[in-house]
């Protein structure tokens, strides 16, 4: 898994080089961010699994330096205004020293009915609380914990969810509420971004205090009107911050470092299943802590959680620019690994990331109707057909090191309903060994088919060491060259030459030759 988020990860950006860092010249390490700590590993909703453990950048990179390096951290801001998911170095479990909180299904009488020992404070289950224990038979789930603060300071404490709260604090009732999502709301929502209670603690460092949270689901757990009984909910604590005082450290501490890594990205709010994006901005002031962290640290390295493109207005201004997604559970050790040169960024871009908002289609209706107008001009079909220029192109990503394209072959002239084979011959002109993605994209600019203006028809990849050539081999399907028949209602290819063109991205093509297609299907 470490592999494969590391062979994902795409380094849009690279001057210098910067990556990757010098692990013998590094002394002090700020690691910056809010997706430092606790960054974003899987998609929302259906996309959501619970592992047996997730690596953050943060505890990657420290474990990766050890001894010897000094890795600082600070939030700098927040992404979101609601309450996170308590995390487990903040909660023991009542009975023991152990981080975690311990779970109990209470029936109707008030009997409990099972125990569990969590370490996470996102609860879900669907159809049963575990084997011989239906989700009918248990009327409230309760969630009893020790919370220890680490630091001085106010503390919010709360809870998530669909149904009704009740939260003791050191016995007491602190807020006895019911909550739900406003009328229309997708069900998706209440998983996504459910409503929350929560109330203020005064808390020293060092103190702790009990937290009983008891919650009585919605009736059929309240997924709209699926027949699932699925339920899910939250206990939530943060400790309030000063987001200037927060912006000052953080820029102090990149101030002093040899390197600053700055960890931003989306948040389930904004990214997810059940709605749509009403902007590509990274929500909160992520751009202006990127800025600041920048000029504080001209040698500043951002890492993008996110799952789709979101818009990047300081891009040209840091050094180097890394692609993370939602890289799963070995977050933290993948990006360690790409980062100090122990593993490549193999990634590269499936979609096109807009350098702005300017001539983005629009996720709102009107009067009721979404258009979807772009035809075959989806994302860089649309780009290279009004000659616009993207941040960073379909297909875009570099590597450790580089390549010159040496030549293009192909297995000659062909009747319509045949692949075509093609190589593409290259060599590592850089000092490292690498993996190159050869891409091949078709064009047929004098056709009397509407076209875009270049189409992926197919990719390889090759490795070679320094000095060394490779040949990608990959094969040109007879359905990539064809289009739909309106009249005929059926796949037609059209006759005459197109041209293949191979390199590194769809606006980075080094290497064509012609082939003939002779007849039709």
């Amino acid at each position: 898994m470490r592999a494969t988020a590391a062979a994902s990860f795409v380094l849009a950006r690279n001057d210098g080089p910067l990556l990757p860092l010098d692990r013998s010249a590094l002394r002090r390490v700020a690691v910056l961010g809010p997706n430092a700590a606790v960054a974003r590993t899987l998609g929302g909703g259906s996309a959501t699994v619970f592992p047996p453990y997730t690596v953050s950048p943060l505890d990657g990179l420290r474990a990766a330096l050890r001894s010897g390096v000094q890795v600082d951290h600070a939030i700098g801001v927040r992404s979101t205004d609601r309450l996170p998911p308590a995390s487990m170095d903040l909660l023991r479990h009542p009975g023991a020293s152990d981080p975690g909180v311990e779970v109990r299904f209470v029936a109707a009488d008030g009997t409990v009915l099972g125990r569990e020992h969590r370490t996470s404070a996102t609860l879900t289950w669907l159809g049963s609380f575990g084997e011989d224990l239906p989700v009918s038979d248990v009327t409230a789930i309760e969630v009893h914990t020790r919370l220890r603060a680490l630091e001085t300071g106010t503390y919010l404490l709360g809870g998530s969810g669909l149904g009704h709260f009740r939260l003791a604090i050191d016995g007491a009732v602190a807020f006895d509420t019911t909550l739900g999502l406003p009328e229309g709301a997708d069900p998706v929502e209440g998983m996504m971004r459910p409503p929350q209670q929560s109330v203020s603690a005064e808390l020293d460092a060092g103190d702790e205090v009990t937290l009983v949270l008891h919650y009585q689901p919605q009736a059929a757990g309240g997924f709209g009107e699926a027949d699932l009984a699925m339920v899910t909910f939250q206990l939530n604590v943060a400790r309030q911050i000063s987001e200037e005082e927060e912006f000052e450290r953080a820029a102090a501490l990149a101030r002093n470092a040899d390197v600053a890594i700055v960890l931003v990205g989306t948040t389930e709010e904004v990214e997810s299943e059940g709605f749509d994006r009403d902007s590509l901005d990274l929500p909160g002031r992520q751009d202006e802590l990127v800025r600041r962290i920048a000029e504080a640290n001209p040698r500043t390295v951002v890492v993008v959680n996110s799952g789709a493109p979101v818009l990047l207005p300081w891009a040209d201004e840091v050094p180097a620019v890394l692609l993370s997604w939602f890289p799963g559970q070995e977050f933290g050790n993948a990006l360690a690994e790409v980062l100090l040169g122990d593993a490549e960024a193999g990634g590269r871009l499936p979609t096109t990331w807009p350098a702005s908002a300017e001539g983005l289609p629009s996720t709102q209706p009107v009067d009721g109707v979404l258009a979807y107008d772009e035809g075959l001009f989806i994302g860089y079909r649309a780009y290279d057909r009004d000659e616009r220029e993207p941040l960073y192109p379909f297909g875009h990503g570099l590597g450790y090191t580089t390549w010159e394209y040496v030549g293009i072959e192909a297995s000659g002239d062909a009747a319509a309903g045949e692949d075509v084979a093609v190589r593409v011959r290259v060599r590592n002109t850089g000092n490292r060994r690498g993996r190159e993605v050869c891409q091949v994209y078709a064009s047929r600019p004098d056709g009397a088919v509407q076209r875009p203006p270049r189409w992926l028809v197919c990719s390889a990849t090759v490795e070679a060491d320094p000095g060394q050539e490779g040949t990608a081999e990959a094969a040109v399907s007879a359905r990539s060259l064809a289009h739909w028949d309106v009249e005929s209602h059926r796949w037609a290819v059209e006759r005459g030459t197109y041209r293949l063109s191979a390199g590194r991205s769809s606006r980075d093509l080094r290497q064509s030759i012609e082939i003939i297609v002779d007849c039709e299907r």
